[in-house]
């Protein structure tokens, strides 16, 4: 398929989580076959004002391509300068968060609440687009609440103001990410719009994503929660659209060396101690369902040296294989 000029294999992509899929994230999945990546949500008043964290977001590693760098913010000028400071880090297409749903976010006007003025929903993406030459892609979700599902009305807004792909999360800001997707919406923004439509939510394995493709028609589909702890998904999904074969989990002992070389790549990005911080988290998701997991999840809480992986992950290996 394609966004704008850009071609992206009709497989699975890597959705934007916030604090989850920072740049070693996002090359582990593509090693993995993602066919897209979308950064970590960025601050567009961070960016013009110069912030640092804010610009380290934006980087994107040559791996990635194609790859997103995704802002968000509620004023139109400040989200074209973001978004032509983005071009600094070449990336194929740049996206507008409008469908997270985190408090911090929301209470500020952007993310998903601007799914509650449309109007100004419009200028932003009409200024992003007028200021870049890339294509521009905008993400959303069904609406605010179950009385407000308005992803319809938002997707032909954003088409009208030179959007030239809509992501869309099947739930509400209300509904963060409980209970189940709703399928529907996807398949209706699909047929409201010319342009590109990603369907998005609760894709977790080859038979959710087959389903997405087939109840929507969308063009493309992509993961997030999924991947967390299990970045072969990709590889599961792309395997399956095009031979109908299943690709098994790996076996523990590869899962644990995945793992390891997750933490090592961001120790190596980040230094050890912010890298190993990070890994905590991944490393939970890593050893999820296993023989003896509240275990070694107590244990990995408070990793501090890539030693310390090491060590957990071989008794995994002796206790699971």
């Amino acid at each position: 398929m394609k966004i704008g000029n850009v071609e992206i294999e009709k497989t699975a992509a890597l959705a934007p989580m916030a604090g989850v899929a920072d740049k070693t994230f996002r090359e582990l999945c593509k090693g993995f076959g993602a066919a897209y990546t979308v950064s970590e949500m960025v601050s567009s008043k961070g960016v013009t004002m110069g912030d640092r964290k804010s610009s380290e977001l934006m980087a994107v590693s040559e791996i990635e391509h194609p790859a997103a760098v995704q802002i968000f913010g509620t004023e139109p000028e400040t989200m074209a300068q973001a978004a032509i400071s983005a071009l600094k880090m070449n990336p194929d297409i740049i996206d507008i968060n409008m469908g997270c749903p985190a408090p911090k976010i929301v209470k500020g006007g952007a993310g998903s609440a601007l799914m509650r003025t449309p109007e100004l929903a419009g200028r932003i993406i009409k200024a992003v687009t007028s200021a870049v030459d890339i294509p521009v892609t905008v993400k959303i979700r069904s609406g605010w609440d179950a009385e407000h599902i308005n992803a319809v009305e938002m997707a032909k807004i954003a088409e009208d103001n030179g959007a030239a792909a809509i992501t869309v999360h099947g739930r509400t800001k209300e509904q963060m990410y409980a209970p189940s997707v709703n399928i529907d919406i996807i398949r209706r923004v699909k047929e409201s719009v010319s342009v590109p439509v990603i369907g998005n939510g609760d894709i977790v394995d080859v038979f959710s994503a087959a389903k997405m493709y087939e109840e929507t028609n969308c063009d493309l589909i992509m993961v997030g929660r999924g991947a967390l702890g299990c970045p072969w998904i990709f590889q599961q999904i792309s395997a399956y659209l095009k031979t109908g074969n299943i690709i098994p989990d790996p076996p523990v002992s590869q899962r644990m060396l995945v793992m390891l070389k997750h933490i090592e790549n961001l120790c190596s990005e980040r230094g050890n101690r912010i890298g190993m911080r990070e890994a905590r988290k991944h490393a939970l998701w890593y050893t999820k369902g296993l023989r003896g997991s509240a275990e070694y999840r107590r244990q990995l809480s408070t990793i501090e040296t890539i030693d310390d992986v090491k060590r957990i992950a071989f008794q995994i290996v002796k206790d699971n294989e």
